[in-house]
């Protein structure tokens, strides 16, 4: 008896779909959220790190969000509108992943000392550990992926990404 949609025309169907999961853009993807996984992994490992924002880590409360603070919050500062411009978000969704980023102590809001109307957010001390303990992370998985794929391939995908990310 045939397998069900095995005809020729929905087997050539099917692979005419392939596309969809095998292009560049979702590949980078995939790419992306594994990474970003393994660098929150190795945080919750990481005896330097804050120890209650590793806990909120092992259990899966901070996520590839909160690393749009830790990857665009400058160390002077910033604006929450500079903030969620650099990190390509609403400034409702960035208002949202700092107040819960206050709330854990990572950053917190202050005047702007160019404008006392408006506020900055900036790294609190156990916000600058927290810093400091995903650029350990970050070092570390780009190693495991380098022992992953070779020292020439990795070079080349860090060359290739960074001329395609120049005019982004």
């Amino acid at each position: 008896m045939p397998l069900p949609n095995t005809s020729p025309s929905s087997i050539a169907t099917a692979t005419a779909h392939l596309w969809r999961h095998s292009h560049l853009g979702h590949l980078l993807l995939l790419a992306q959220q594994r990474f970003e996984q393994r660098v929150l992994s190795l945080m919750t490992t990481d005896v330097d790190a804050p120890l209650a924002l590793s806990n909120l880590a092992a259990r899966a409360q901070i996520g590839a969000a909160h690393i749009h603070i830790t990857r665009h919050l400058p160390l002077e500062g910033a604006r929450l509108t500079d903030l969620a411009q650099r990190a390509r978000m609403s400034k409702q969704a960035m208002a949202d992943l700092v107040d819960q980023c206050e709330a854990w102590g990572l950053v917190e809001r202050q005047a702007d000392p160019l404008d006392r109307r408006a506020r900055r957010v900036v790294f609190t001390p156990l916000g600058l550990d927290w810093l400091a303990a995903f650029a350990r992370a970050v070092q570390s998985a780009q190693a495991e992926f380098r022992s992953l794929v070779g020292d020439d391939v990795a070079t080349v995908v860090s060359l290739g990404l960074e001329a395609y990310t120049q005019d982004s």
